[in-house]
């Protein structure tokens, strides 16, 4: 299984509509193939959304997407308010089950690393240890490294009922030493995060 993340940049102001736009096309779009998620911005990068699609392969990847092209399904009406688009496909971690549909947020927090080349299988063995402590404290949706792209990438969601929750969980994991697992090959080259929602027709919530 691939996970195909889309991430827009919008012209300021039109979240909402392109939102709006992107829920009424998904009607049609989504008996070709559903979506995981789709999640807009709010801390972080703004006037983005992001928008998950999960297949077998490449090979169903451009099936799919050619079928619901042809039958006019498919894309949304929201070219006037693009400014940047990219596509990145990630492989998830075998041991973390990946964006499965259900209320988990409604905060969602995205974070992306990228680390020295030829660590990413070590650093996968060092998170399958020492994920299931920091589990103990609150759930993981997803975590998985990049196929296409910015190569040596490897991203984390976590969802949170509030900000509350999220300090208290993160302080818990670092007072306890439980979090985060230590790096192999030295700590990231890089680090991003931002803050999301989901929209109202995303399968996660």
């Amino acid at each position: 299984m691939i996970y195909e993340f889309r991430t827009y940049t919008l012209k300021v102001g039109s979240q909402p509509e392109v939102i709006k736009r992107f829920g009424e096309k998904y009607e049609t779009r989504k008996k070709h193939s559903e979506m995981a998620a789709f999640w807009f911005t709010d801390i972080g990068p703004l006037n983005q959304i992001i928008h998950v699609w999960p297949y077998e392969d490449m090979n169903q990847r451009a099936e799919i997407r050619a079928a619901s092209v042809k039958a006019g399904d498919w894309p949304p009406d929201i070219g006037e308010f693009m400014v940047h688009q990219t596509s990145e496909i990630f492989t998830a971690f075998p041991f973390v089950p990946a964006l499965e549909p259900g209320n988990h947020g409604p905060i969602y927090e995205l974070r992306y690393y990228e680390v020295q080349a030829g660590t990413i299988p070590a650093m996968t063995e060092t998170w399958k240890e020492a994920l299931p402590a920091r589990l103990e404290l609150s759930p993981i949706v997803a975590a998985m490294t990049s196929d296409t792209g910015i190569l040596n990438k490897f991203i984390h969601i976590w969802p949170y009922k509030s900000f509350e929750e999220r300090s208290e969980v993160r302080a818990k994991a670092t007072a306890a030493k439980i979090w985060p697992p230590r790096g192999v090959g030295g700590p990231p080259l890089d680090q991003k995060n931002l803050i999301m929602y989901p929209a109202p027709f995303s399968p996660m919530q």
